[in-house]
């Protein structure tokens, strides 16, 4: 299915809009390490990042109190 013009640009909108964007470097092989763990639960790379980094923050906001 092909996307509109119009699709896109709409869609980077909503993007801009709701979203900040980070870009993350691995060491080569950490990737196919996090999707094998993941794959089986049907699980997103992007969500299993978002739970990793709230965990971190929650434990770094506890320690810090």
């Amino acid at each position: 299915m092909t996307v509109s013009k119009a699709q896109k640009a709409a869609t980077a909108k909503y993007e801009a809009k709701n979203y900040d964007k980070i870009l993350i470097r691995l060491p080569r092989g950490k990737k196919a390490e996090i999707e094998e763990v993941i794959k089986p639960k049907g699980e997103s790379l992007n969500g299993f990042v978002n739970d990793a980094i709230d965990e971190k923050l929650m434990r770094e906001k506890k320690s810090g109190e």
